[in-house]
């Protein structure tokens, strides 16, 4: 199915911001779940499905270590501008992951706050050796 990209496109957009527009499209129909998450303890499984590619989970790691790394030093040399540059690590290695290796939506769009929280609790199992990088999925 060829989507009409241009109605979406004046003139001026730059071919980077092209790229961006069928990113984004791409996203929207990669993939669709079925079940509705009412607690997170439901969700984190099916989270961690979504996260079976070892480059995807390595890059979440860095993601979220780069976070970490951000913060305490923009705590403790006041930098705090440091601060904007937490959500570009974050999202960015993340979905980066996901578009590029994992090859599917991040949970993120659906299941928000879910996703958030369990970002950081599979980036805990994964220091902890609780869950392995490689997934046995």
């Amino acid at each position: 199915m060829k989507l009409k990209l241009y109605l979406l496109q004046p003139p001026y957009f730059s071919s980077l911001t092209k790229n961006v527009l069928k990113f984004i499209i791409f996203a929207q129909k990669t993939t669709k779940m079925e079940k509705e998450y009412k607690t997170l303890k439901e969700f984190y499984p099916y989270y961690l499905t979504e996260h079976s590619n070892t480059t995807c989970r390595t890059l979440h790691f860095a993601g979220i270590s780069i976070i970490f790394i951000l913060l305490f030093t923009a705590i403790f040399t006041g930098n705090w501008w440091l601060c904007w540059f937490i959500p570009v690590a974050g999202y960015g290695f993340a979905w980066v992951g996901h578009f590029f290796y994992e090859k599917n939506k991040p949970a993120t769009f659906k299941y928000p706050l879910y996703s958030f929280v369990s970002d950081f609790i599979m980036y805990f199992d994964l220091l902890l050796g609780r869950i392995p990088f490689k997934s046995r999925v």
